[in-house]
């Protein structure tokens, strides 16, 4: 009961800064960020809620999104809505000689007129669609970490030999998720693109259905799973053009029966005799190309993943890895490139390790260090980067070099042929150790990661302590200071004035910038 009366606090101390339950549009959440719709994004309070202890930091994008960390953020979204449904219930309605109360419509003007200012900069057609990307599949991630943490345990007890009538059970519940993840990328696939839903799940069904197996295509004989989330996401995108293209030419009259008939019936056609041969060539070259790319220059390719990780994080291209880590689980059991990029977290732990001992007086940033360094080894690298590496400007340089090293290394394993992957997306640090898998056992693929870890602490730790600081920047920030850390950027650092876009965790990660929600979250 304690924790339930702390994340209805927590709610309830968020929503008056937002603006009220009349200020919100819409309410949602992924693996790290309540995510909120406004239709008055003047009225929040940015630095109150910053100063909130549960919140880690807010991010502007398409929503407006407050960052408070895996588990929390699910917990207190049903509180938070909750309480906006209990406050609109309890609004007194406007009697007849009040004042004439503000429409629906004119606030949300008023609130898509102030998004429209602040996304023109960063609202490129491409990021937009990467966004869109992020939105299919960030949602599926709760599924991929719970089936495969179940994977990892079925397959140590098989190895052991351990209750042999309870491994097929366990079997089945981690595979049965990913024998249908077609269905579930194809419904959200439609979703997301202003289809109907349904629609979209059931031509994806078409690639997992098993009667597949009785049809040529292209010369050869299709399989069930064929295409995999590639041709989902494609059959379902086609199939809400075709949707759209019957609403505007079916009569209102006969759209309930022709409109579902020919979306399923050309779209269909076109999977089974297009898309299925097609993105099984795709999903095939993926596949080969990430083993070839780290068997021939594991070393380097780990250094550069591992190194340019965080700075795709901050520019939103990490999203486009997501369904490049979902193929490769699909085909392979498990990604290679997510232990690779997790080193990103290590050496930004590292780099922040490093500021502590550098900085001995400044006892502000030394107390968001050792709060947020729990987080940080478990892969939620918010707190850390929000108030230490990036306001200070060269230690997040410095951290990309620690998750370079480390990058280096379990690249370099895998170059020499042990291959070390996750079963799913969306953790990393400590985190990830349960949905670790690999060619050589469970023991030498845990060993490889876990000293991947150490490299990329060390690593970061000694990039910052000797390169983190120049001889200003230690007069400046040595010294005792009592404000919070997030106002180290109004006080010399390097940190623009806007909150900079996440670079801390699947779902991530919008999914737009999260990396907890997306692969590698650190």
């Amino acid at each position: 009961m304690a924790t339930e009366d702390k994340n209805r606090a927590t709610a309830a101390a968020i929503l008056p800064l937002v603006g009220g339950a009349a200020n919100v549009a819409s309410i949602a959440h992924c693996m790290t960020r309540l995510r909120l719709g406004l239709h008055d994004r003047s009225l929040v309070d940015d630095e109150a809620l910053k100063s909130l202890p549960a919140v880690m930091g807010v991010v502007e994008d398409d929503t407006y999104q407050i960052v408070l960390g895996p588990g929390t953020v699910a917990r207190v979204t049903p509180e938070f809505e909750q309480l906006v449904e209990e406050a609109r219930e309890a609004a007194p309605a406007p009697g007849p000689g009040g004042p004439a109360a503000v429409s629906a419509d004119d606030m949300a003007a008023q609130g898509a007129a102030i998004k429209a200012q602040q996304k023109a900069k960063n609202a490129t057609p491409f990021k937009l669609f990467l966004r869109k990307i992020a939105n299919i599949f960030v949602p599926l991630i709760p599924a991929l970490i719970g089936c495969g943490i179940i994977a990892g345990l079925n397959g140590l007890l098989v190895n052991l030999e351990w209750l042999p009538a309870v491994t097929p059970a366990l079997a089945a519940m981690a595979s049965g998720f990913m024998a249908l993840i077609a269905v579930f990328v194809g419904y959200n696939t439609a979703k997301e693109f202003g289809g109907t839903p349904i629609l979209g799940g059931a031509v994806a069904a078409i690639i997992v259905f098993p009667g597949v197996a009785n049809i040529d295509a292209f010369g050869q004989t299709l399989s069930p799973g064929q295409g995999g989330v590639l041709g989902a996401l494609g059959a379902a995108v086609l199939a809400v053009y075709v949707e759209k293209w019957c609403r505007r030419w079916v009569p209102e009259a006969l759209d309930v029966l022709v409109t579902p008939t020919l979306t399923v019936l050309i779209s269909g056609l076109v999977t089974i005799f297009g898309l299925m041969y097609v993105a099984g060539e795709i999903s095939s070259a993926i596949g080969t190309f990430a083993d070839w790319l780290l068997s021939n220059g594991g070393a380097g390719a780990g250094f550069v993943l591992g190194g340019l990780f965080l700075p795709l994080v901050m520019l939103g291209l990490h999203q486009a890895l997501i369904p490049i880590h979902t193929t490769l689980i699909e085909q392979q059991g498990y990604t290679v490139l997510l232990p690779i990029l997790a080193m990103a977290g290590a050496g930004q732990v590292g780099a922040a390790m490093a500021v502590y001992f550098r900085l001995p007086r400044n006892e502000s940033i030394r107390r968001t260090i050792k709060s947020a360094l729990p987080a940080g080894l478990l892969g939620v690298g918010e707190p850390l980067i929000y108030g230490v590496s990036l306001p200070l400007g060269r230690p997040f340089i410095t951290a990309c070099v620690g998750g370079a090293f480390g990058g280096g290394f379990v690249g370099l394993f895998n170059q020499l042929g042990d291959t070390v992957g996750s079963t799913a997306i969306g953790p990393s640090g400590w985190a990830l150790f349960p949905l670790l898998d690999g060619n050589h056992g469970l023991g030498s693929t845990i060993a490889i990661y876990g000293a991947g870890l150490l490299v990329g602490y060390v690593a970061g730790f000694l990039a910052t302590y000797f390169f983190g600081f120049s001889k200003d920047l230690l007069t400046e920030f040595n010294v005792s200071q009592e404000p919070a850390p997030s106002t180290i950027a109004a006080t010399g650092g390097t940190t623009p004035s806007a909150t900079p876009p996440s670079a801390g965790g699947p779902d991530t990660p919008d999914p737009g910038t999260d990396p907890a929600k997306t692969p590698a979250g650190v």
